[in-house]
C-alpha cells in the first residue's frame, strides 16, 4: 500500500505537449494533477495499453473544454452492449465533480495504471468493465488556487467547487442545466453501471477516520438492492477497508453540533449523484475523505476503496447480478412509488465512533462567545446514536402512462437524454386523463443553483378530457426508467421538474377582467346559478375581510365563471389511469 504512494507522488512521469514542447511532470508529495495533466496521464496509458483501454470524449463543459471517459476492458471491446452480452458488470467512477476535492482524480490514475500493468488484476478485468471520468468539473478544475477550501490539508493547488456557470454539479443531476451534466447523463445511460462511485473530500467536524462513506440511502434504495447491500455487500466492504488500514464510518453528518448528538444518514435525493444513480438501480457510493488529513493519505484511502469495490464486485458478481436484475424488474412493474422522505427519529441505532474530545474555548475575538474545538490529543472510541432510517412522507400510485405536451420541450429533452422510452401521438386526440391543479406551494426566498425551488406542494386531482396535439409525447410506465419518470413528473416530489421551476408558466394567470364591465356579469351569475350564490354567501359569512372587499368578491365570482381560464395552476402533464 505504501509503495504506490511513493510511485504516484515521486515517480509517476508522463509527457504533455505545451506550445509544441514536450515537458515531463514529476509530482512532489503535496501536488494534484491539473486537468491537462490528468488527461495526458490517461493518454499515456492508452498509448501503452491500446488493446485494453480507451480514452473517449463524451461531451464538452460549459466553458467549452472536453470531458473524457476512460474505459478499461480486457478484451478491447469498449461497447456497453457488447459488455452486457458477455455478462460483464460495470463500475463507473466519477472524479472532480467538486474540483477542490481531488483525491479521486489522482487515485484513479494509479488505479488504472495498476489494473493495466499488473497481472494479478487480470481476473478482475474478466468480470468487470471500468469507466472513469478523469475530471468531471473541468471548468472548476481550471480555476486552481491554494485557498478556496479553508484549512484543507493539501494539495498545494486545487480547483473550485463551481463550474463555468458557477453551478454545483452535484445538485444538477435532475435539472441538468449544464453541459457537464448532459455529457455525464449520456455516458451514464449508455453504460447503466452496476456500481457507481463519486469521489469527494469532506469537512465540518474532525475525527480519527480518513474515509467516510455515503451509501445510497437504504430505505429509499430499491428493496432488492437494499437487502443485498445490508446483508452482504456493505459488511464485506467495511471489513475489507479495515483490513487495508482504512477503517470507515458512515458520512459524519451530526444531528446536532457534536458527536454526542449522533450521526444522521445522508438523504441523497435525485439532485445528487447517488440519488440519481439510485433511480436506475445501481449501488451508489460517495467517498468522503476528511480534508484535515494529509492529501497523500486521502489519495491512498480513495485508491483502497476503488480496489476494494472492484475486488468485491468480482467475488460477488453472481449475487450482484441477481439483485440488480430483480431491482430493474421491480422498477418496471412496481405500482406504488415513494417520492419524498423524512427521518424516522423514533428509530435510532448506535454506532462505534472514533473521534476526539470536544471542548468549548473562549473566542479569541474578545467576544462573549464559546468556540467548539476538537482536541486531537484526546482521541476516544465510544458508542453514539445513529439515525439511519427514513420513512416515506409522500407516495404515489403510478399511472399507466404520462402524456407530456411537446410545448414543454425542456422537460422532454431531459427525458430523452435519460433514455426514457417515448412515443408520439399521431394526431390531435381528446383523452380522458387525471390532471393535477396546484392548490398551494412554498418557494425559497433566495436562488438555489439558479432556481427558486418549490416545496410543500399541495395538489387537487381532477379527471377530465384534455385535447392533446399531434406530436405530444407518451411515456408508458413499464420501463426501467419508471422511477425517474415518477420522481420527476409527479409535481409534489422533492426533486420534481415542477419543484425545479420547469412548469412555472402555469402559475401565472394570463387573462383578467375590468371591474366596471364584469360586475353586471357577476350579478347575473349570482342570480341565475344557485351553487355559485350559495358558495359566495357562505364565503361572506365566514370571512369578514372578504365581506368588505369589492375586488375580492368580483374575483371570487370570476374564478367560478366560464370566463376564468381552466389552465391556470393546472399542471400540464396528463396521467392516464
Amino acid at each position: 500500500m505504501k509503495l504506490f504512494l511513493t510511485q504516484i507522488i515521486f515517480a509517476f512521469l508522463f509527457i504533455s505537449t505545451v506550445q509544441g514542447q514536450k515537458i515531463s511532470y514529476k509530482y512532489p508529495q503535496n501536488r494534484s494533477f491539473s486537468v491537462d495533466e490528468v488527461t495526458e496521464a490517461y493518454r499515456s496509458l492508452q498509448k501503452n495499453y491500446p488493446k485494453q483501454c480507451s480514452l473517449q470524449e463524451i461531451g464538452i463543459s460549459d466553458i467549452g473544454r472536453p470531458i473524457h471517459l476512460f474505459i478499461i476492458s480486457d478484451d478491447g471491446n469498449f461497447n456497453p452492449d457488447a459488455a452486457r452480452k458477455k455478462g460483464k458488470l460495470v463500475l463507473f467512477v466519477n472524479n472532480g465533480i467538486h474540483a477542490g476535492e481531488p483525491p479521486g482524480v489522482d487515485a484513479s490514475v494509479k488505479f488504472s495504471e495498476d489494473l493495466l500493468s499488473q497481472s494479478k488484476y487480470k481476473k478482475l478485468l474478466n468480470d468487470v468493465v471500468i469507466c472513469i471520468i478523469p475530471f468531471y468539473n473541468v471548468d472548476g478544475g481550471l480555476n486552481r488556487s491554494c485557498c478556496s477550501r479553508a484549512n484543507q490539508n493539501g494539495p498545494e493547488e486545487y480547483g473550485f467547487r463551481g463550474n463555468g456557470q458557477n453551478r454545483d454539479l452535484n445538485r444538477d443531476f435532475i435539472k441538468t442545466d449544464t453541459r457537464n451534466t448532459q455529457a455525464f447523463v449520456a455516458a451514464y445511460q449508455q453504460w447503466l453501471p452496476d456500481i457507481f462511485i463519486d469521489t469527494h473530500d469532506t469537512n465540518g467536524s474532525d475525527f480519527q477516520y480518513v474515509m467516510t462513506l455515503i451509501t445510497s440511502q437504504l430505505d429509499k434504495q430499491n428493496r432488492y438492492l437494499a437487502d443485498y447491500q445490508r446483508k452482504a455487500f456493505l459488511p464485506k466492504l467495511y471489513e475489507d477497508m479495515k483490513k487495508r488500514d482504512f477503517e470507515m464510518i458512515p458520512y459524519v453528518n451530526f444531528r446536532g453540533n457534536s458527536p454526542e448528538s449522533g450521526i444522521v444518514d445522508f438523504l441523497e435525493t435525485p439532485r445528487y449523484s447517488t440519488g440519481y444513480s439510485t433511480l436506475f438501480g445501481a449501488l451508489g457510493f460517495v467517498t468522503e475523505t476528511l480534508k484535515y488529513k494529509p492529501f497523500p493519505k486521502r489519495v491512498e484511502a480513495t485508491l483502497a476503496f476503488l480496489l476494494s469495490s472492484l475486488e468485491l464486485m468480482s467475488t460477488e458478481k453472481n449475487a450482484l447480478k441477481t439483485a440488480r436484475k430483480k431491482a430493474l424488474d421491480d422498477i418496471s412493474t412496481k405500482q406504488i412509488f415513494e417520492i419524498a422522505w423524512q427521518l424516522d427519529t423514533a428509530n435510532v441505532d448506535s454506532i462505534e465512533f472514533k473521534g476526539y474530545e470536544t471542548e468549548y474555548r473562549e473566542s479569541q475575538f474578545g467576544l462573549d462567545a464559546k468556540q467548539l474545538v476538537y482536541n486531537q490529543d484526546k482521541p476516544y472510541t465510544k458508542s453514539i446514536p445513529y439515525y439511519k432510517r427514513y420513512i416515506p412522507s409522500v407516495t404515489v400510485q403510478k399511472p399507466s402512462a404520462y402524456i407530456i405536451p411537446q410545448s414543454w420541450h425542456e422537460v422532454v429533452d431531459r427525458l430523452l437524454i435519460n433514455n426514457v422510452k417515448l412515443s408520439r401521438l399521431e394526431k390531435d386526440t381528446m383523452i380522458s386523463v387525471e390532471m393535477y391543479y396546484i392548490e398551494n406551494y412554498e418557494t425559497v426566498k433566495t436562488p438555489y443553483e439558479g432556481h427558486y425551488l418549490h416545496y410543500n406542494v399541495a395538489l387537487r386531482k381532477a379527471y377530465m378530457p384534455i385535447k392533446f396535439h399531434k406530436g405530444d409525447y407518451v411515456a408508458e410506465t413499464n420501463q426501467i426508467a419508471n422511477r425517474y419518470l415518477v420522481e420527476t413528473l409527479e409535481p409534489h416530489g422533492t426533486d420534481s421538474f415542477f419543484a425545479w421551476n420547469f412548469f412555472d408558466g402555469i402559475l401565472q394567470q394570463k387573462e383578467w377582467f375590468s371591474a366596471f364591465s364584469f360586475e353586471p356579469l357577476a350579478l347575473d351569475l349570482l342570480k341565475n346559478n344557485a351553487f355559485v350564490r350559495e358558495v359566495f354567501e357562505r364565503k361572506k359569512q365566514e370571512d369578514a375581510e372578504f365581506a368588505k372587499d369589492h375586488w375580492g368578491q368580483l374575483y371570487f365570482i370570476y374564478k367560478m365563471s366560464p370566463y376564468y381560464e381552466n389552465t391556470h395552476n393546472r399542471y400540464p402533464v396528463g396521467r392516464v389511469p
